[in-house]
């Protein structure tokens, strides 16, 4: 069972738990799918309970959590929130960081472990060289949480030591102007606004490969850096299908406006909620079955073998592409009152339509994830 850290928040005494956090998420996602981001008190919340030192080095104050008791507290978020579940995987996202040289991350992590990352890494915007580092300068889009931030980060190109890979340039939220430009359907809350950058010069230390070589020497950092952010995105699909599934046995009760007998009197209705339960579970028994798998890899001191990449990529595809079709198929069963934009079961099937659209969760990721398999090269660059 996944475990967060219990502080102690200064105004009560009492500890801060993630039920505790989950309870004000339910009362509060109104408010912030209606201003469309989550908002930096409820961030600090977050922090509160070791969501965003969860992927902070051990070396640095940082209490690094197995990937699969993180996947499972991102679930648990976004079955109560699918946008607030996306912001707070990125606490995730600090694995990138890892790349950074040592004396940048002791830096970063001075005033503690808590530290939330967010970037828009495309499109990836040319930058100039200088004698410290590059010039930076463009608007990057989908900057998931950027709101709550204490550092930004955006895409500029690779070089001869990225290996084709991206870099991306670290900046504060003072250099960097916040572009509140998200409408959307789907993880309305999200806050994924542009972020716009002029001029301003970054020093080649703080500038990381994505998917760079970590110069930290703990587990985690040797955990496939891409393959646990396509794992932290699918997570928040099967939250919001398992929030799905509970809605519609609770409804199952109802009888709709004709009089009719209830939905679960009607065979249909049994027939579909079944066949999504069963789909749900197999495919989240997947997920975290390769999860499992490669973390023991990597706590043997072993090398992540290429199809064990493979798995994960394919088990997160399936996942977030499963939790989608779940949730449309309970729509689909529900009855005209799912149409209504304030019913709970649109919410989410806009939500977990957002995460198998998500360029580490598309289509493509299957033809790569059997090549692997099949023993032929990734058919997607940077795969592994």
């Amino acid at each position: 069972m996944a475990q967060t850290q219990e502080i102690q928040p200064e105004t009560t005494g009492a500890p801060l738990t993630l039920e505790d956090v989950l309870s004000e998420l339910a009362e509060r996602r109104g408010e912030f799918h209606e201003q469309s981001y989550v908002p930096r008190d409820f961030v600090e919340r977050l922090k509160q309970v070791g969501i965003y030192r969860s992927s902070t080095p051990r070396m640095f104050g940082g209490e690094p959590m197995a990937p699969a008791d993180f996947l499972e507290v991102v679930e648990r978020i976004s079955a109560v929130d699918g946008s607030t579940g996306w912001v707070a995987a990125f606490g995730s996202a600090l694995t990138y960081l890892a790349a950074l040289p040592l004396e940048t991350q002791a830096e970063l992590y001075a005033d503690g472990p808590d530290v939330v990352f967010a970037g828009g890494l495309f499109p990836v915007q040319p930058v100039t060289p200088t004698e410290r580092g590059f010039v930076v300068d463009g608007r990057w889009k989908f900057a998931s949480g950027c709101m709550g931030a204490d550092v930004l980060g955006v895409g500029i190109p690779g070089d001869d030591t990225s290996g084709g890979k991206p870099r991306s340039a670290l900046l504060r939220p003072d250099q960097v102007e916040i572009v509140q430009d998200w409408d959307v359907a789907g993880m309305r809350a999200s806050g994924s606004f542009d972020l716009v950058v002029k001029e301003v010069e970054v020093a080649r230390e703080w500038t990381f490969i994505r998917g760079g070589a970590p110069t930290v020497d703990e587990p985690l950092y040797r955990y496939p850096t891409i393959g646990y952010q396509a794992q932290v995105h699918a997570a928040v699909g099967l939250g919001v299908a398992r929030a799905a599934l509970e809605f519609a046995q609770e409804a199952g009760s109802r009888t709709g406006v004709t009089g009719a007998p209830p939905l679960a009197a009607r065979a249909y209705y049994r027939t579909s909620y079944a066949e999504s339960y069963a789909a749900l579970r197999s495919a989240r028994a997947f997920f975290h079955e390769v999860a499992e798998e490669v973390w023991s890899t990597v706590l043997a001191g072993d090398d992540v073998r290429p199809e064990q990449h493979a798995r994960i990529r394919l088990s997160a595809t399936h996942a977030a592409s499963t939790a989608a079709r779940v949730v449309g198929d309970l729509c689909t069963i529900s009855g005209t009152g799912t149409i209504a934009n304030r019913h709970p079961l649109q919410r989410m099937r806009r939500d977990a339509e957002v995460p198998q659209v998500h360029a580490f969760l598309g289509p493509s990721m299957f033809d790569a994830a059997g090549a692997v398999l099949l023993g032929q090269e990734p058919t997607v660059p940077g795969f592994m």
